[in-house]
């Protein structure tokens, strides 16, 4: 599965639900970014629109998670943190996985 095309399904299934219209720049040419890499436009596109593949805000949340487990020095409150970082990479690891599993069938 390459990302290029991750990020061309995200986009079309934002402009099927409508999230895509009004925005910035819209009927403009995209800018060049990367050399004109579509993949890094795309991605510029779906987080102006608050689309972005729930799997990249899994991995955010994973690291800024992680980075609260370390900070913490409290046993009670770290086993805590512990479990919301364990939770985390589950849901990550079955987003993965899922979309593995699709782009195999497909």
């Amino acid at each position: 599965m390459k990302w290029r095309t991750l990020i061309e399904n995200q986009i079309h299934k934002a402009q099927a639900g409508g999230q895509l219209e009004n925005l910035k720049g819209e009927g403009k040419p995209l800018p060049r970014r990367d050399a004109g890499n579509i993949v890094s436009a795309g991605f510029g596109i779906m987080a102006e629109a608050g689309v972005l593949p729930s799997e990249i805000v899994l991995k955010k949340a994973v690291e800024e998670q992680r980075k609260v487990y370390q900070e913490t020095t409290d046993l009670t409150a770290r086993k805590k943190e512990m479990c919301k970082l364990a939770d985390l990479q589950m849901r990550l690891s079955i987003e993965q996985e899922a979309r593995q599993k699709f782009y195999k069938t497909t």
